[in-house]
């Protein structure tokens, strides 16, 4: 069963916070990092998590997709660069990005019509 935008955002905000407050100090070490990363400093957090998005289809996590595309759109991301960053990713990856470039580009369609 396919889960919507709202469904999605849900499960990972529920999740995260059982993550974050089950007492185990490393998991909150990690997560503060990666959300550092993708702050603005010499880069924009758009051009980030652009950048996170290329890289996550390239390793073929959808969960990761999701996230990336959410946050690209969140940071002001356009269609048109998604599109450029779609390709990236698929040149770098190659034809095993392709399900992946598909689901990206039904999750970007659900985000940008929501």
């Amino acid at each position: 069963m396919k889960k919507t935008v709202s469904e999605t955002k849900l499960y990972r905000s529920e999740m995260n916070e059982k993550i974050l407050n089950s007492g185990f100090r490393d998991f909150n070490k990690f997560f503060a990092l990666d959300n550092k990363a993708y702050i603005n400093g010499a880069l924009p957090a758009k051009t980030k998590e652009l950048m996170g998005l290329a890289s996550s289809m390239v390793l073929r996590c959808n969960d990761c997709i999701f996230y990336h595309v959410d946050r690209s759109i969140a940071e002001g991301a356009t269609r048109e660069e998604l599109y450029e960053t779609f390709n990236v990713a698929l040149i770098v990856g190659g034809s095993i990005v392709i399900p992946h470039l598909r689901y990206a580009f039904q999750v970007m369609e659900e985000i940008l019509n929501a």
